[in-house]
Order: C-alpha cells, then sequence, then structure tokens
C-alpha cells in the first residue's frame, strides 16, 4: 500500500511537472504568434495565453469524463478558478510587486467571468452535465470574448523590433508544448484516482484541493514572467480568462463527448466559494485599480479560508 502511494504521488508530481514545463513552452510561443498578428496585450491574454495556460485543465476534463470521473473535472476546474483569482493573483503580487489595473477593464473580464461560474454552479447542483449543458458551457467562451472584444476596444500598433520572423519555429514548438500537455494530464488524472483509492480521500476533494494547484502553476509561471517583463495586461488577462475559460469551456469540454456524474453537493458548496472569491477579489481590484502586495496578502488569505469547506 505505501508503495502504491508513493507511485502514484511521483506520477503526480512527474505529470504536473511535464504539465508546467509544456504548456510554459506552448503559451510563450503562442503569445510570440499573436504578437507579430497584432493582437491587443489584453486580448492576448485573456485569449491566447488564458487557452494555452487552461491546457491542463481542458485535456484533464475530456481525459476524466471518457474514463467516467467527472468529480476530476468539475473539482479540478472550480478548483482551478479559486486558485487562480485567489492564490496566483495574491503570489503575482508579492513577487512581482505593483501594477495598476484599469477599472473599465476589470469591470467587463470580470463580470465575464462571474456570469461564466454561475451558469457552471446552476448546472453541477444538478449532480450530472448533459451533452445540452455542455454546449452552453462550451460556447459561453467565445461569446463572452466576443463580448469583451466589443466593449474594450483597443488599438495595438506593434513597433518595427517587435516584429518575428520565426513564425513557423513558434508554432512547431507550440504544438510540441500542446503535446506535452496532453500526456502531463492524462498521468495526473491516472495518479488521482490512484491516490484517492489507495487513501480513501473523495477524487473531488483531491481535484479542488490538489490538482488544481498543479494545474495552475502554468498560470503563475507565465503571468509572474509577464508582469517582470512590463506586460500587466496580459497577465491580469490570463489571470481573468483562465477562470473564464475553467468556469465554462474546461467543464463543458469532456461532457460534450463524455456526459458526466458529479457529487453535487461538493461541487455546489465548492463553486459557491470560488463565486464568493471571485467576487470579493473583482471588486477590491476595481475599487483600488491597482495590484499590490497588501492585496496579494488578502487574496492568498481568501484561498486559506476554502479549507473551512472540509469542516461543513
Amino acid at each position: 500500500m505505501v508503495i502504491d502511494i508513493i507511485l502514484a504521488v511521483s506520477a503526480f508530481l512527474g505529470g504536473v511537472a511535464l504539465l508546467a514545463y509544456s504548456s510554459d513552452k506552448a503559451v510563450r510561443h503562442s503569445v510570440s504568434i499573436a504578437s507579430a498578428l497584432r493582437i491587443s496585450p489584453l486580448m492576448i491574454g485573456l485569449i491566447v495565453v488564458s487557452l494555452g495556460t487552461d491546457l491542463p485543465e481542458i485535456v484533464n476534463s475530456i481525459t476524466s469524463s471518457a474514463m467516467g470521473h467527472g468529480d476530476i473535472n468539475v473539482g479540478d476546474s472550480f478548483g482551478s478558478v479559486l486558485v487562480q483569482i485567489t492564490l496566483v493573483l495574491g503570489l503575482v503580487a508579492l513577487l512581482g510587486g505593483t501594477f495598476r489595473v484599469k477599472r473599465n477593464e476589470i469591470a467587463v473580464i470580470g463580470s465575464c467571468e462571474l456570469l461564466a461560474l454561475i451558469a457552471a454552479v446552476s448546472m453541477v447542483e444538478k449532480g450530472y452535465i448533459s451533452r445540452m449543458n455542455a454546449i452552453f458551457l462550451v460556447a459561453s467562451f467565445p461569446l463572452l470574448m466576443l463580448i469583451v472584444k466589443n466593449v474594450v476596444k483597443k488599438e495595438y500598433a506593434m513597433e518595427q523590433g517587435d516584429k518575428d520572423p520565426k513564425l513557423l519555429r513558434h508554432f512547431v514548438i507550440a504544438v510540441i508544448g500542446y503535446v506535452g500537455v496532453a500526456i502531463g494530464a492524462y498521468v495526473v488524472v491516472n495518479s488521482v484516482v490512484a491516490l484517492s483509492a489507495e487513501a480513501h480521500i473523495p477524487e473531488y476533494l483531491i481535484s479542488f484541493f490538489v490538482v488544481a494547484i498543479g494545474t495552475s502553476l502554468p498560470e503563475l509561471a507565465v503571468d509572474l514572467t509577464a508582469v517582470r517583463r512590463k506586460q500587466y495586461e496580459i497577465a491580469i488577462g490570463d489571470a481573468i480568462g483562465s477562470c473564464i475559460v475553467d468556469a465554462g469551456l474546461s467543464i463543458g469540454i469532456g461532457p460534450l463527448i463524455f456526459p458526466i456524474t458529479v457529487s453535487a453537493r461538493l461541487a455546489e458548496t465548492t463553486g459557491l466559494y470560488a463565486l464568493l472569491a471571485s467576487i470579493v477579489v473583482l471588486l477590491t481590484l476595481a475599487i483600488r485599480q491597482k495590484l499590490d502586495r497588501k492585496a496579494g496578502v488578502f487574496f492568498i488569505i481568501l484561498y486559506g479560508l476554502s479549507y473551512s469547506i472540509l469542516f461543513v
């Protein structure tokens, strides 16, 4: 039994490491492609980077749903929303320093995140996600991004030195990175199933509190890099955009092919906490119009309070 647990933990850590490394490579080169195509920094963060850093959750959704483990899909997705909106933003503030955010941008993209999360919570409380529900969740991402694009209009003029002639190289490396993400997600899902069986801990709780941190490592790595390079809009766009992806596309894409059942009580409770935490974080950012160390500490404490769910 001890050996099985050690092997499962080792496989989990190895899978998470592969996810983080592969996602980082895929995202970096996807951003290079998007920049060359003259996409604004905010939209790069919201669409390109958020989709790239959420590849672990997306592939995890498909893999876990196909294997009949809906709790891993929903637990990881809701957990990732919470981790990204609180822990990741908090650590970015502590390690990357203070930067300003724009109230109108936070209001628009934050509202989209809350709408996506409310829709997801209302569906999982039934304990089942059908293909029709999944279609709605998956479609919510492009619809919400279209709203953001139309409301937050901004021209992005590239400097002459920003042009990158190595588009083919970026494309190839990005594709290889995505393949690595798929392999890593498969390893993580299998290790979580093994750990749950050996330790007699519900798959949902492991996914919400453990897997979510692992699959959110790409967001932390990429957002820290963006802040250090003074690409603040990419960082904030990815942090909130990833939550939109997780609440809609990530949860829905697996059940779109393989409808799932889920532990309704756990999913509803954790989803509502993620919703509450999101409201608090977004209001804090909109009111103060900056992300600094004080806010970072507050966001991390907000994440820590989520463990009280274990006693509810």
